[in-house]
């Protein structure tokens, strides 16, 4: 929270985004007997036992809330379902769909996930910061109208194409309903939110500016006005140079970077307030030299300036418990 006001700690707090997931051999525990992947983001015991998984075994200095950035589709009907090998699916929606959204049960479906907030602000230590999350409108949206996930998005992208006026009313229902979740997660405790883009880097400039850029400044905006001490960390994965002015037009408190990033580029990013990042996932998955250079690197270019230390993206289940220990040793200067 003190890198969030703009301070610049050394060492810098440390968390990593899906550091609750399948790398743990107790979270896949728990996971086995959840059944499905929403019952475990809407059932509080499962959900707060995840969440605090990593933070017992590495002490991280913030824990993210565990549920999904689907659980909005999911309350407004869409039929969300996980399988196995799949990822996440849901039916498509199209015009008439769109026309048809109904948001007003919204908090009233995703009370399970606020009761898992409240109860992790209880569970935590007052020094951890309880992160709580949602997902933009637009990438939210390319998964409401593909159905599922896809490479580079073309659906969602030829479907605003196609339709300009739906697909403005889809993202702006959806900012609307992210910043009453929001709003409500804070309330039950959340010191501070994230919102993740993670399809931002497949839009043009035109692009970016309307459907990435436009529904995260009305969400912050909208949180802010509500609760003026507010938090916000915005992730626009692959945005690349547009990031420049990201967190102006947005209203963002700090940036998240992925890791293709150059750090020189988040050295003048940092130069306008916190940035959050950028380790390569494959560094922690590898290890060894690689691990400790990645690090070394981050720390060197912008461990001056107000940091938090993450990855460019979230830990894959590849990577190995104790390279995660080695990282947070490595940036703590061997204080685990």
């Amino acid at each position: 929270m003190q890198v969030l006001e703009g301070q610049t700690l050394s060492p810098p707090p440390i968390w990593l985004m899906r550091q609750a997931g399948r790398y743990l051999p107790e979270y896949r525990e728990v996971r086995a007997k959840a059944g499905s992947f929403l019952d475990l983001c809407y059932t509080p015991d499962h959900a707060v036992e995840v969440t605090l998984q990593p933070i017992r075994r590495f002490a991280f200095d913030a824990a993210i809330l565990f549920s999904d950035i689907l659980v909005i589709p999911d309350a407004l009907k869409r039929n969300v379902r996980f399988t196995e090998g799949h990822g996440p699916e849901m039916d498509p929606i199209d015009v008439d769909g769109i026309a048809r959204l109904d948001g007003s049960r919204l908090l009233q479906h995703l009370e399970p996930v606020l009761e898992t907030v409240r109860r992790l602000r209880g569970a935590l230590p007052p020094e951890t910061t309880l992160l709580g999350f949602c997902g933009a409108p637009w990438t939210v949206a390319t998964y409401m109208i593909a159905g599922h996930g896809t490479p580079d998005q073309a659906p969602a992208r030829l479907f605003a194409y196609r339709h300009p006026k739906a697909f403005e009313t889809l993202l702006m229902l959806l900012a609307e309903l992210s910043a009453d979740y929001l709003v409500a997660q804070i309330d039950a405790g959340a010191d501070a939110v994230q919102i993740f883009d993670s399809w931002a880097g497949v839009l043009g400039a035109r692009e970016f500016e309307a459907f990435a850029v436009k529904p995260m400044a009305r969400i912050i905006r909208s949180v802010k006005q509500r609760r003026p001490n507010a938090k916000v960390i915005a992730f626009a994965k692959g945005a690349g140079y547009q990031l420049k002015d990201y967190r102006q037009k947005t209203g963002a408190d700090a940036i998240g970077l992925d890791w293709s990033v150059p750090l020189d580029f988040a050295v003048e990013l940092q130069k306008d307030g916190p940035v959050q990042g950028n380790l390569d996932p494959m560094r922690m998955v590898a290890g060894g030299v690689a691990l400790e250079e990645g690090i070394d690197d981050i720390l060197q270019h912008l461990g001056n300036g107000p940091l938090i230390f993450n990855l460019g993206h979230g830990i894959t289940p590849q990577a190995a418990p104790e390279n995660v220990r080695l990282l947070v040793e490595r940036v703590r200067g061997g204080r685990a």
